[in-house]
């Protein structure tokens, strides 16, 4: 009985709860926001209802307010992601499957990791102008390091059992890599391209914060020094759907190129 009690414990935490819970959950979240609100226990200055916010969003669709910040961010952050994350996967896999490439590059890698990224946007600025270079460089830097180390961890955790059967069918390097090295590493990739994908929104927020004119960054700094709070919390609501989307888009495309892991 004591066993059964704790194989159960260990279990629980697999259970699957269907998507309504977490829909009441959300709802319910959002009724308590608006009753303290509305019941004047919380200036509205600091923070605005629920209703409000979505007002305020509806009005700011309909202007091309949105619309216009939008189309900037993702002008910067796909520029930003794609280069960073294409360069971190030849890193990766260069220092993953060449002796030399790992010793010389790992250590500076490593190395330069812990530097806040954005602390070096004022040195980009002052390198490549306060335009759209500065501002994707920062992202594509941010996004590097984690695609860069994940396809490393990726590839150095290939089974060397796969590796000898692909050598002794005399199977080239190049033959090797895309076969067996890459398919392998493929889920440790994406798990990179996760993390970057997070790294990208708060560098891109950050950048725009600092040297931007339009985004949606550059829209939250405006209506927080305006002080008009509802604005400022539809500029982060905006914010935080794309980053759902970019968590929606990458689960869409690891199904579709690793089906094997599904």
């Amino acid at each position: 009985m004591a066993d059964y009690q704790v194989k159960n414990k260990m279990t629980a935490w697999q259970k699957k709860y269907p998507v309504w819970v977490s829909t009441a959950a959300l709802v319910l979240f959002l009724l308590i926001w608006e009753g303290i609100c509305n019941s004047g226990v919380i200036s509205t200055l600091f923070l605005p209802a629920p209703s409000r916010i979505l007002l305020s969003l509806i009005n700011m669709i309909e202007s091309g307010e949105i619309a216009r910040s939008l189309l900037a961010s993702l002008y910067r952050i796909a520029l930003g992601f794609v280069l960073g994350a294409s360069i971190g996967l030849a890193a990766g896999l260069l220092t993953g499957t060449s002796a030399l490439a790992d010793r010389i590059g790992t250590p500076l890698i490593q190395a330069l990791y812990p530097v806040p990224k954005i602390a070096l946007l004022p040195l980009f600025i002052l390198w490549l102008g306060i335009g759209e270079l500065s501002k994707i460089t920062i992202i594509a830097l941010g996004v590097f390091f984690p695609v860069a180390m994940n396809t490393y961890s990726g590839v150095k955790n290939v089974d060397p059992l796969l590796i000898k059967v692909a050598v002794s069918f005399n199977a080239s390097w190049w033959l090797t890599l895309k076969s067996v090295v890459l398919p392998s590493a493929l889920p440790v990739i994406f798990a990179g391209f996760r993390l970057a994908a997070g790294t990208s929104l708060l560098l891109l927020v950050a950048a725009e914060m600092i040297a931007a004119q339009e985004g949606i960054g550059a829209l939250i700094l405006h209506y927080g020094d305006l002080m008009i709070t509802e604005k400022l919390m539809a500029g982060v609501i905006v914010l935080s759907l794309l980053g759902l989307c970019f968590h929606l888009l990458l689960q869409w495309l690891e199904k579709y190129i690793i089906p094997w892991k599904n």
